[in-house]
């Protein structure tokens, strides 16, 4: 068989998918059962499965059975098409209403010829001394202000991620991350040829004993955490385990990649307040503002600026100049202030109206923040709940997208409140609520 059969399979797959011939919810065979229907060898078809779970058209994992997700027709139909019946818990872009024709205010001048001609520039990835400025006023929370010569502008929040890594991590090394994690954090290392090293953690975020003993063990060149609303887990780092691992990051000479693009939900200052020599600070406007006119910024010690706009660069991580400058008037305006505000007080209604729907199980969220992290009771899996939360027509994400560890994710999920209007996020907790009285022995995969 051709090096690239498995995905020709892959595809046929999901062209029944995508006709209806498999339904959401609907269980996949075994894999040695599929690898004797198609007359393949084993080895194929966990090839076929795990490109069909990178998709993101199944759900599961070896030995739990694998499921059709209901994301077949992603790929035909944006997940924000009004066509769409599905009620979307799964990505977590909050855009208000009101908000396109407040922006569409603020970018009016963007039109005049002078001004468009300047947007039409490429942007640098150190931006001007005045965007630097503005940046570091803009960003600046809890006391603590980033400094405008250690700032540097990317495209969104991934590249930023990606400019941190490559530039903290060489290829071959180890980055020590939580044990549950933002999923993207796991394709980009895999891009860049680095190791994740998954560190425990307990309530309180990721553990300094753990981070310390990974270190021994093989040192760690940098170590990526998201202390403030974390994604997913809701949690948020308590002051004391602040202080306990910027001073431990200290004394291992290790630099930290916090991701703070949740953090204008919340008042915290970044690590970078108490290890200022020691932490890169990312962030950037996909939540505040909306994905499609995004900016990321990189907040990082002097001494690593020169390395991180060097990636930025190679990587063609920067800023197209048109964002660039729309992000500039929306920011100096005072449009993002407002959104901030806004998104606030919308984040914290949808979290009591989650209290509310889920009241008696187990849910773990900071009362600020746009997601939940649900623990579900013993007589559910994840990937099951999944496949028949997907059959109801809600899409909500396992807890496999997010550990780190293949084969050891908590029995549990992430629900994203942002997207839905506010009518269709009660509907959707509601018939979740109901699952969970319920067991997944009392829904059928297949009619």
């Amino acid at each position: 068989m051709s090096a690239n059969e498995y995905l020709k399979l892959a595809d046929e797959v999901a062209l029944e998918i995508a006709e209806g011939r498999l339904r959401p919810g609907e269980r996949l065979p075994p894999q040695r059962s599929f690898a004797y229907q198609r007359g393949i060898a084993a080895s194929t078809a966990t090839r076929v499965y795990a490109e069909l779970l990178r998709r993101g058209l199944v759900v599961g994992e070896v030995g739990r059975g694998t499921y059709v997700s209901g994301q077949s027709r992603r790929g035909a139909a944006a997940t924000t098409d009004p066509g769409d019946p599905r009620i979307d818990l799964e990505f977590n872009f909050p855009i208000l209403s009101g908000q396109a024709q407040l922006m569409s205010q603020s970018l009016a001048g963007l039109g005049d010829t002078d001004a468009m001609q300047i947007a039409l520039r490429p942007a640098t990835s150190g931006g001007t001394p005045a965007a630097r400025e503005l940046g570091a006023r803009f960003l600046a929370r809890g006391g603590w202000s980033p400094r405008p010569d250690g700032l540097a502008f990317t495209g969104g929040g991934r590249q930023a991620i990606a400019t941190a890594i490559a530039t903290l991590v060489p290829t071959g090394a180890r980055c020590g991350v939580e044990a549950v994690t933002y999923p993207l954090v796991k394709g980009i290392a895999a891009r860049l040829g680095v190791n994740l090293v998954p560190l425990a953690m307990d309530e309180n975020g990721v553990r300094p004993d753990a981070v310390e003993k990974a270190h021994r063990e093989a040192r760690l060149s940098a170590l990526y955490v998201q202390p403030v609303l974390h994604n997913p887990l809701g949690i948020t780092m308590p002051a004391a385990r602040r202080v306990d691992l910027a001073r431990l990051a200290e004394s291992l000479d290790l630099v930290m990649i916090e991701d703070a693009v949740y953090g204008f939900l919340a008042d915290e200052a970044p690590l970078a307040a108490l290890a200022p020599d020691h932490c890169v600070v990312l962030d950037s406007l996909s939540k505040r503002v909306a994905p499609g006119l995004t900016l990321g910024f990189v907040s990082a010690p002097p001494r690593l600026r020169e390395s991180v706009m060097a990636c930025i660069r190679s990587g063609g991580w920067g800023a197209g100049g048109f964002a660039f400058n729309a992000a500039q008037r929306l920011i100096a305006d005072g449009v993002v202030g407002e959104l901030v505000a806004a998104k606030r007080e919308d984040a914290s209604r949808r979290q009591r109206l989650a209290a509310d729907c889920l009241s008696g199980f187990e849910v773990q969220a900071d009362p600020r923040s746009y997601h939940l992290w649900l623990t579900l009771p013993e007589h559910w899996r994840s990937q099951a709940f999944v496949a028949v939360a997907a059959r109801r027509g809600i899409a909500i994400t396992p807890s496999s997208a997010f550990a780190v560890s293949p084969g050891h994710a908590p029995n549990a999920v992430r629900l994203a409140l942002a997207a839905p209007p506010i009518e269709r996020l009660e509907e959707a907790l509601r018939t979740l609520a109901g699952m969970l009285h319920a067991s997944e022995q009392d829904f059928a995969f297949v009619e």
